[in-house]
């Protein structure tokens, strides 16, 4: 049996190759290498398949947040709502722009924003909600959006691990993940459900005058070449990502339906485990298993991820600290305790391989190897 891998990306570049390579090589035959055609035609292209009216690309989905927050001219010592269970990007732009993180919990099962905590959030600082679509679902955006009209506060959604998800609203109308709030972002990072062969990001919003202002942080703060109206940075998706993305779009629905199979392998295995506590589904959104991640209850996770890597089978805990207490963002006074569920889910979690190649023989070997441990 062969290495198994969390992500099998070689695997995956072998059956789309040739169209791949091919896009590949006609960026290097035009030589655009910089804002070649690919870039526009790949934005068109995503914002069409998320029906969304904009999609502006960048250099990866934490230049996406900076200048997603950018755009909205908040100022020092502005608040932020973000959940406390999350990758560090989230919270790193708004302490690099300056503004507070207020932290909120998440929920038990689904690691989710808890949106019952909300309200009791905001304050007369506050400007923004954050919500996370953690793993593969997304947050529940009747109430983040009901609560941010309430307070007129703005919603950017870091979609980095959802894109290709759909959320139905009470009201049974349905959008993507992404294109809920004022602006939503994501990454390309090779690993995600729509991975290109280095960094990328994107950014969605539906609002014509944001839409403008994204493109022009994004490119130095101009319009017009050597104009500068506004203090901007410098994010680009190249050409060559562009064109591996636009082949691996094509197949992004298909790649969730095959990850989505490996989880409900995976859910059948360990029904009624009384170890293994399978992730929870949100109600109103489909998932689409960026990772598939266990709470591993009355055992020891370390103990088990070692002995699971001395059986050749890897796994990942996302994420050992919740935001709160790294030693970076220790300044903000948030001491252990303040957000309990963040903090247990940090000692219980553990993200098993699933990946658009995975075959049986490696899943039956996974299951087999966590149920003997037990």
């Amino acid at each position: 049996m062969a290495k198994i891998q969390m992500v099998d990306l070689k695997t995956q570049y072998e059956k789309i190759k040739g169209e791949v390579n091919a896009g590949i090589q006609e960026v290097i035959d035009n030589s655009a290498f910089i804002n070649g055609p690919q870039v526009k035609a790949f934005a068109s292209e995503l914002a069409d398949y998320n029906k969304v009216k904009y999609t502006i690309t960048c250099g990866n989905g934490t230049d996406a947040l900076q200048i997603a927050m950018m755009t909205f001219d908040f100022q020092p010592g502005d608040e932020v709502i973000v959940p406390a269970f999350t990758y560090i990007a989230t919270v790193e732009v708004i302490a690099l722009l300056k503004l507070k993180p207020v932290f909120i919990d998440v929920t038990n099962d689904t690691f989710q924003m808890d949106i019952d905590q909300l309200n009791a959030k905001i304050s007369h600082k506050t400007v923004a909600i954050i919500p996370v679509h953690l793993f593969g679902q997304c947050s529940n955006m009747d109430t983040i959006l009901e609560v941010a009209r309430e307070y007129n506060l703005k919603v950017i959604e870091d979609t980095a691990q959802a894109i290709g998800a759909e959320y139905t609203f009470k009201n049974k109308s349905k959008r993507m993940a992404g294109t809920m709030g004022d602006i939503g972002i994501t990454s390309f990072f090779p690993s995600k459900n729509l991975g290109c062969f280095g960094d990328g990001g994107a950014i969605f919003t539906n609002d014509d005058l944001l839409a403008q202002k994204l493109r022009m942080i994004a490119n130095h703060g101009q319009k017009q070449k050597y104009y500068h109206d506004s203090i901007g940075v410098n994010s680009r998706l190249d050409t060559l990502q562009a064109a591996i993305l636009r082949v691996k779009l094509k197949y992004l629905d298909e790649y969730s339906s095959a990850r989505n199979e490996v989880a409900r392998k995976y859910d059948t295995a360990f029904e009624g485990h009384t170890n293994i506590i399978s992730p929870s589904r949100v109600q109103n959104s489909t998932h689409v298993f960026h990772q598939y991640t266990l709470k591993i209850e009355g055992a020891d996770r370390d103990d088990l991820k070692n002995y699971l890597s001395e059986k050749g089978v890897p796994s990942m805990v996302y994420y050992p600290v919740p935001v709160h207490l790294q030693n970076a963002y220790r300044n903000y006074g948030y001491v252990e305790g303040d957000f309990p569920v963040a903090e247990s889910l940090c000692k219980k979690v553990l993200s098993l391989p699933i990946h658009t190649e995975m075959v049986d023989e490696d899943q039956k070997f996974i299951i087999e190897t966590i149920k003997n441990y037990f």
